[in-house]
């Protein structure tokens, strides 16, 4: 996947192996549980960032990345930026070490799908090469989100991947039913969370879709 970095008059396009974002899930993990227990941005202590600011503190982690050459680490900033913020196209980073002022730009979500029929049989175990279905995006559905909230909102849906005896699944919250629906049991740890990406990203776009106009 690409991400831009645009630093003051300069353009640099980072190019993500797939791979790296795949095995990237341990280090993402360790970075947001560093930045837990509060970080110092610029002058500001913040005692619990959101989405937006956790990917502003990497964005800053990404420009020393960049400045030092060091590419291996730059790698997994971009990884995480690419997993944390659905169709990101490119982050305009402070060289004054104003880490609020990173901002980052975003593509265009496509029109949301249409709500789908309930299947029959919902507790049905779907192919591990698919993404596990989302619930129909019609009722419930939270409206008037902006994509910062979008983001916040749909990582509330859809739960971290979890370990379930040798296999692994996770959950996504039907706001229609009120219930959580489970994926099917999925073998590898990286393959739950590939799908499970996939299935953030569609709660989101779905999201922007309910609140379509709003940032």
């Amino acid at each position: 996947m690409l991400l831009k970095a645009i630093i003051e008059d300069q353009e640099y396009t980072l190019n993500v192996p797939e791979n790296v974002l795949a095995g990237s899930a341990d280090f993402c993990a360790k970075l947001d549980a560093d930045m837990d227990g509060g970080w110092q941005m610029s002058r500001e202590w913040v005692q619990s960032p959101n989405l937006e600011q956790r990917c502003q503190i990497v964005a800053d982690k990404l420009l020393s990345a960049l400045e030092k050459e060091n590419h291996k680490v730059g790698m997994l900033m971009a990884a995480y930026i690419l997993k944390r913020l659905p169709n990101v196209e490119a982050v305009e980073l402070d060289v004054r070490g104003e880490i609020q002022n990173n901002t980052f730009r975003f593509r265009e979500a496509p029109p949301a799908r249409p709500a789908a029929t309930p299947a029959a049989t919902p507790a049905a175990v779907a192919p591990a090469s698919e993404p596990a279905a989302t619930p129909a995006t019609g009722a419930g559905m939270p409206a008037g989100l902006n994509r910062m909230q979008a983001m916040a909102q749909a990582g509330s849906d859809v739960t971290k991947v979890f370990k379930v005896g040798k296999a692994w699944r996770f959950s996504v919250y039907d706001h229609g039913s009120g219930t959580w629906q489970e994926s099917p049991l999925i073998a590898t740890e990286q393959e739950a969370e590939r799908l499970r990406q996939a299935a953030f990203k569609e709660r989101y776009e779905a999201l922007i879709g309910t609140g379509a106009g709003n940032g």
